[in-house]
């Protein structure tokens, strides 16, 4: 007998020990999320300690914002890692900016509203969660879901591989719903970015409507995803499914994104192309590139920062990554970010434009290309400067391509001998050929007997051309000479050369050179203006 009543007694031992629920426990983050959940479980529910770790609530109340939180957690397809919780009982939340809080957020980006908060020294769902609870509850299971689960017959809850069959009909709803919605959103949004095209049309120097057209559809596309996202949870499907579906729409979401604003770059670019063909400046054209690749790389580098973060990769992590990344390749490529500066600086300064003729730091030449590096300067003999631009954005550049006018300045020597009618005959019909050339500027010239040089009689010539270009001076300087040269043969007026003369008083039989000059003024006038008519005939 006694046998018998050690087994029984054993037995309820064994049976009471199985049966002892697994203690409350609201000690730290990690322990409060973990009861929460642990105890919604199929095998181990019990919704009255899951209830537990809502504070400042009634029994009924708390059972309901338990079973809520989770049933949004699962809708928005997020599981809880639990082992990124901490376990510390006086974690201090660092995302609040200056304040400190034992606090801490579940999902800081996709759901900031459910956090627990230490109270009283214990872990409870925080009172923002139990204000917000309502309303995120009613973003995944609306109003009319409800009656309508009620209105579906027995057959529709019959399960295939763990869907019901009335969640297989709601997907494939969904699906049409957002087919239609990706037809009409397409036309619409093309017509609203033909409509912003008037604004660009003036710029634009053809029409862009293939480029509207791959802009329009990701677009459409983007909006089909927000609202399959936003109905999904609708379904009620289970957290892995949704985890997986929604997991996928984010991912897709993101490389949309991304391409959405490379084709972005693309218009934009296209317009800024089309503006800086327009304006005076060939700087701008060379912009065009840089800022394309620049723009292109920006976009790339956030799209892959976003991506990143799909993945489960933390944001904040992410971001000091990024930042001590940059750091350090900043740090190991001084250089190039130097450069990279200079470019900005020379874009933002402009002190020369492409096909200026500078001069600085020993380089002189015609610019030919502002790179994202370097710059390109062709020299007079055809060859190529590369300057770094960190470089040419500090040293002082003599820009000859802003002159107004190019400056031609001469001295002409004429033999000590010339008679003082000719000189000023001379003097005169040069001053009537710069009047009459088609590339001088007539209000500003100077040709006056300035002075006596070691062997010539100097006659200053200073005048400016009109044109800016390089070769259209140097074939005005030819025009000049040549009327000049004409000028003087036809006055009889004879160019110096470096000489000596020897002056010889008497010597048998030996005379000295006596030049026979014309100064008649008849003759004089009808020379020059021979000269002149003939030059005017030359320069139509």
């Amino acid at each position: 007998m006694k046998k018998h009543v050690f087994i029984f007694v054993l037995f309820v031992s064994l049976l009471s020990f199985g049966q002892k629920k697994e203690a409350v426990n609201l000690e730290s983050p990690y322990h409060t999320v973990y009861t929460h959940l642990f105890f919604l479980q199929k095998e181990t529910y019990d919704l009255q300690t899951s209830a537990s770790t809502i504070y400042g609530s009634s029994a009924e109340e708390a059972a309901d914002i338990a079973v809520k939180i989770k049933q949004v957690l699962d809708g928005k397809g997020l599981r809880v890692n639990m082992a990124s919780l901490p376990r510390n009982a006086n974690y201090l939340d660092t995302l609040n900016g200056m304040e400190f809080k034992n606090r801490y957020v579940l999902f800081p980006s996709q759901l900031p509203e459910i956090s627990v908060e230490k109270i009283d020294g214990s872990w409870y769902y925080s009172r923002e969660t139990n204000q917000a609870i309502q309303q995120l509850y009613r973003e995944v299971s609306p109003i009319w879901t409800e009656y309508l689960k009620k209105t579906i017959p027995n057959v529709g809850h019959l399960k295939v591989f763990s869907i019901e069959l009335w969640q297989y009909l709601g997907v494939v709803v969904l699906l049409l719903l957002g087919a239609g919605l990706f037809f009409v959103m397409k036309k619409i949004i093309f017509w609203f970015l033909k409509g912003l095209e008037s604004i660009a049309v003036r710029f634009a120097h053809n029409s862009m409507n293939e480029s509207l057209r791959k802009l329009s559809r990701p677009i459409a596309l983007l909006i089909v995803f927000f609202f399959v996202e936003k109905y999904l949870p609708v379904l009620q499907l289970s957290i892995d499914i949704n985890s997986f579906l929604l997991g996928g729409i984010h991912i897709a979401q993101t490389l949309l994104w991304i391409y959405v604003f490379l084709q972005f770059v693309e218009v934009l670019m296209d317009v800024y192309r089309s503006y800086s063909e327009k304006t005076e400046s060939k700087l701008d054209d060379q912009l065009v590139p840089i800022l394309k690749r620049l723009l292109r790389g920006l976009v790339i580098f956030v799209g892959v920062l976003k991506m990143l973060t799909i993945f489960g990769a933390d944001v904040r992590t992410v971001i000091a990554g990024a930042s001590i990344g940059g750091l350090a390749v900043a740090l190991a490529s001084q250089d190039t970010v130097k450069n990279l500066i200079g470019t900005f600086m020379i874009f933002l300064d402009k002190p020369f434009q492409i096909g200026d003729w500078i001069v600085g730091g020993g380089v002189e030449g015609t610019v030919e290309e502002v790179g994202f590096r370097s710059s390109r300067i062709r020299a007079a003999d055809t060859s190529i400067f590369t300057i770094p631009n960190s470089k040419l954005s500090e040293i002082v550049i003599n820009n000859k391509g802003l002159r107004k006018y190019r400056r031609y300045k001469t001295v002409l020597g004429i033999r000590y001998d010339t008679p003082p009618e000719l000189i000023e005959a001379f003097v005169k019909g040069v001053r009537q050929i710069i009047e009459v050339h088609p590339e001088t500027l007539t209000e500003s010239y100077n040709v006056e007997f300035t002075g006596f040089g070691d062997s010539a009689l100097q006659v200053l010539v200073n005048t400016y051309f009109l044109s800016l270009e390089w070769g259209v001076e140097q074939s005005s300087k030819h025009r000049l000479h040549m009327a000049i040269v004409k000028l003087a043969k036809a006055l009889g007026v004879e160019f110096a050369f470096p000489s000596q003369t020897l002056m010889i008083e008497q010597f048998p039989e030996k005379n000295a050179v006596d030049m026979k000059y014309e100064v008649a003024e008849e003759k004089i006038n009808t020379s020059i203006s021979a000269v002149l008519d003939a030059f005017k005939k030359e320069a139509q």
